[in-house]
Formats: C-alpha cells, structure tokens, sequence
C-alpha cells in the first residue's frame, strides 16, 4: 500500500472554495480504486497548512490513477474549479507506506476497506 500525503499552502479567505474542491476529490477518489482518508483543515491557531491523505494498493495504481485522472470529467471538473477559484497557495505531495497498529484489529480492517497490498 503506498499513501499520498499532500499538504497545501490554502488562501484563508478562500477556505469555502478549497473545501468544496476537497468534496470534489473525496468522491472522486474512490470511482480510480484509491482510499480517501480525508482532508485535515487548519483548526485552532494561525495555520494555511491543510494536509489531504488517500491510498492506493500500489505505486502502479497510483500512477494509473493519475493517467486516468486526465481525462475523467469530474477530475477535469475539480481541476476547472480549483484554476477558477484561486484558493491554493501551493502544494506538495510525498508518499508513505502506512503501518497500522494490527491487522487483526476491527479498526484496521474497516480504515483501509480493502486497499492492504
């Protein structure tokens, strides 16, 4: 399994736009294989750093995902929306390798729904 972390440098005063882009992407996700783990907004304190976490069984995946991502509708959507609104600073991705706690647990099992390699 390998996972995406992107973390982001969001416009404050734009916080609305990017959490509806953000829904956009928590159901697109899902229809190219991936698990979406969510996004984590800014809370308490001065912060425009916003994190994005989602999964793939493998780097393979992950890159098909990408391809596919080009010419999907709804990912060309979310892209039309994100150049529209204007409400990313900037952005970086990395990729990990989770390890959870157990695999025997019920609370690993329901989190990745499928998506251990």
């Amino acid at each position: 399994m390998i996972t995406c972390v992107l973390e982001y440098r969001i416009d404050w005063p734009k916080r609305a736009e990017f959490e509806a882009w953000c829904r956009m992407w928590l159901e697109l996700i899902p229809e190219f294989g991936g698990v979406h783990h969510g996004y984590f907004l800014p809370g308490e304190g001065h912060s425009d750093v916003a994190l994005g976490l989602f999964s793939f069984r493998s780097l393979a995946e992950y890159e098909a995902y990408r391809i596919k991502a080009k010419s999907h509708p709804g990912a060309l959507s979310a892209d039309e929306y994100k150049a529209e609104t204007g409400r990313l600073r900037s952005w970086d991705r990395r990729f990990f390798t989770p390890l959870f706690p157990s695999q025997n647990t019920p609370a690993w099992s329901e989190h990745i729904k499928g998506v251990s390699s």
